[in-house]
Order: structure tokens, then C-alpha cells, then sequence
């Protein structure tokens, strides 16, 4: 951000989308979150769209200091983890402090029972390449039931 500046009529956001820094805005000023426009799949499952919208979300309310939207988001993630998301999500716990939402997804991961078909995701690879000491936590989490 340019502050200061004479002739300065704009400030640069670089660091998140425009829509995502709206969501923030809007929650700054009315104390409430934009109606969601998300849809549901035929199964009722979360919607991929709106879960990467809660992903990017829970990383600006980090960025920015804003931990009572962040314990939303972060509660919307816990509710919404799926086989396909549980890796990224994993990466995302990590690196933003919420120990809640890895401890929501250690257990989906324990609950499936289908760990060949997470480590198979796109997301669990990234997992195993940016955060691999979260894989030593998994894996004593899931011994503990054996």
C-alpha cells in the first residue's frame, strides 16, 4: 500500500482478489457476512466453489488480523472437509494457526478410512511437500486407534 502519497487516489491491494476483499469490507462495516451464493450438489455436499472461497477468505482474515472471521471461516472449513479438500485444508491449518480446523481434518482422515484415496489428491501432495512434518502428526494420530 502507497500511503501518503500527493497525488494518490488509489491504494493496491496485490495480495488478495477484489471480491475477497470485499467479503472483508462488507463484514468490516455491517458486522455480518455477504449471503452466501453458494449451491449444493444433489448428494448435499458443500460446494468446491465455496470452499475455495472459505480457503482464501480464512488466509486474508489471517493476513489482516481479523480472528472473530477467521473463527467463522475456520468453523465453515471444520464442517465442510471432504476427500478432495482434506489435503489442501491440512496445508492451510498449518500455516494459518488453526489448530482446530487440523484437528477436523486428522479426524475425517481417521473417520473415512480411505487414506489410499486422500494420498491419491493433489492436495495431499502439496501437503507432503510444503508441511511433511504435519504427515508425522497424522500418522501417530491415526496409530492411536491401533
Amino acid at each position: 500500500m502507497k500511503e501518503g502519497a500527493v497525488n494518490t487516489a488509489i491504494v493496491e491491494i496485490d495480495d488478495m482478489r477484489a471480491d475477497m476483499f470485499g467479503n472483508l469490507l462488507h463484514f468490516i462495516y455491517t458486522d455480518s457476512l455477504l449471503p452466501e451464493t453458494t449451491s449444493t450438489t444433489e448428494l448435499g455436499k458443500h460446494d468446491e466453489a465455496a470452499n475455495s472461497i472459505a480457503q482464501h477468505l480464512l488466509v486474508a482474515t489471517d493476513r489482516y488480523g481479523m480472528e472473530r472471521l477467521k473463527l467463522i471461516y475456520e468453523d465453515k472449513l471444520c464442517r465442510h472437509i471432504s476427500l478432495n479438500t482434506v489435503g489442501t485444508t491440512l496445508v492451510l491449518a498449518k500455516q494459518h494457526h488453526c489448530k482446530r480446523l487440523k484437528h477436523a481434518c486428522f479426524e475425517f482422515i481417521k473417520t473415512q478410512k480411505k487414506l489410499d484415496v486422500v494420498v491419491a489428491t493433489n492436495g495431499f501432495q502439496h501437503l507432503a511437500k510444503s508441511c511433511p512434518f504435519v504427515l508425522f502428526e497424522l500418522i501417530a494420530k491415526l496409530g492411536e486407534d491401533n
